[in-house]
């Protein structure tokens, strides 16, 4: 199956029953499988008349209990991004895809790009955090799409998952996992009396209890800086609380949110490869022919993008005598966190190809020996 259907596939392997989107290349085939699949689930599927909308309907879903959904690309991602931080604010559990295609503004439509990484983390204004995941392959979209509302169910927080066009379109067999196979998590329901609840008061593992609208269970979400019991409260003391529960309730499981997978990362390197997306492909293919040179080359795929896995990656670089970042952007998005995590005199050489057509393994070997980047 196609790396999109994949997706759609593992948002109802996980119980997702509502979306809401809007068409776009290189993303339409999400919703189209949506259309067909979720009513014969009984599940809702709406075309919006925009992106705006799309994440209105999505938040409103899910706060009446749904697990639910929207896919788009760069443009429609943009317009999604004051109603994502309503999301944020109101610890709203839902999951966006974003098939990232070249920009800026409609740019190459239909063609690979990895330079949204830096707006799907800080594309909203003020103080916020969020989890977003990458796959590489057909079978991680299925599998990254589970985990993305396993995520956004169990921290109450918005998961961004962020395939590129390469690995959206790519057609690879794939063995799905049997229901049941796969943990599948659901968000964390209040006990208790209904007149006493708060739909913002942690328990101790810094996630809030989240009833539905339409339960017994009455509470309000706003945008606005609120307290406990979600009404507005503009006092700097609760501010500073709100903010910081936000990024503490990430923090404190980052260790379960980050996930990474290592090819021939044992031992001591000569190059460590950090990928992500259809990079991890021609990274694994120009490590194998590294080797077959007698260069220890091992590659380092980085599936949780947010929170960065910073010290997954000082950790094997720590190891390795050359650190080179391959990704499709222009100012090296990603390559900018790894040289904040491993600091200054690291070898670190960037690939970098910006022009909607995709890195190959030869890219990378030359990047291997001077001069210490390539650009495209």
């Amino acid at each position: 199956m196609q790396g999109n259907q994949a997706i759609a596939e593992g948002a109802l392997y996980a119980g997702a029953r509502f979306y809401a989107g809007y068409p776009i290349t290189p993303s339409s085939e999400i919703a189209e499988e949506c259309a067909a699949r979720l009513p014969a689930l009984g599940g809702v599927f709406i075309q919006m008349e925009d992106e705006i909308a799309s994440i209105a309907a999505v938040i409103g879903a899910s706060l009446a209990g749904a697990k639910a959904f929207t896919a788009t690309s760069g443009p429609g991602f943009s317009l999604m991004q004051e109603n994502l931080g309503l999301a944020i604010m109101g610890e709203v559990p839902c999951v966006i895809v974003n098939v990232q295609r070249a920009g800026p503004s409609t740019g190459l439509a239909t063609k690979p790009a990895q330079a949204d990484i830096m707006q799907v983390r800080w594309g909203r204004h003020g103080d916020q955090a969020l989890i977003a995941l990458c796959p590489a392959t057909v079978r991680e979209c299925f599998s990254l799409a589970v985990q993305a509302f396993n995520f956004a169910e169990r921290f109450r927080v918005p998961v961004v998952l962020m395939p590129d066009e390469i690995v959206g379109h790519t057609r690879e067999n794939v063995i799905l996992p049997a229901p049941g196979e796969l943990e599948v998590a659901d968000r964390k329901a209040p006990g208790g009396p209904p007149g006493q609840y708060l739909p913002f008061r942690a328990d101790a593992d810094g996630i809030a209890p989240l009833a539905a609208y339409g339960s017994e269970y009455v509470f309000h979400v706003t945008s606005s800086m609120h307290g406990q019991d979600g009404y507005s409260n503009n006092d700097p003391a609760n501010a500073a609380w709100r903010v910081r529960q936000l990024h503490d309730k990430l923090a404190r499981h980052r260790d379960q949110i980050v996930l990474t997978r290592t090819f021939d990362a044992e031992g001591e390197l000569d190059v460590l490869l950090v990928t992500l997306g259809a990079t991890t492909r021609a990274g694994r293919a120009a490590a194998l022919e590294a080797r077959g040179r007698g260069i220890r080359a091992g590659v380092l795929q980085l599936q949780t993008v947010w929170p960065f896995p910073d010290r997954e990656v000082a950790a094997l670089a720590a190891r390795a005598k050359m650190v080179v970042v391959p990704e499709m952007n222009h100012d090296g998005q990603i390559a900018g966190e790894v040289r904040k995590a491993l600091g200054a005199g690291v070898d670190l050489r960037g690939v970098r190809r910006f022009n909607g057509t995709v890195i190959t393994p030869q890219d990378i070997l030359d990047a291997m020996a001077p001069p210490a980047a390539v650009e495209a």
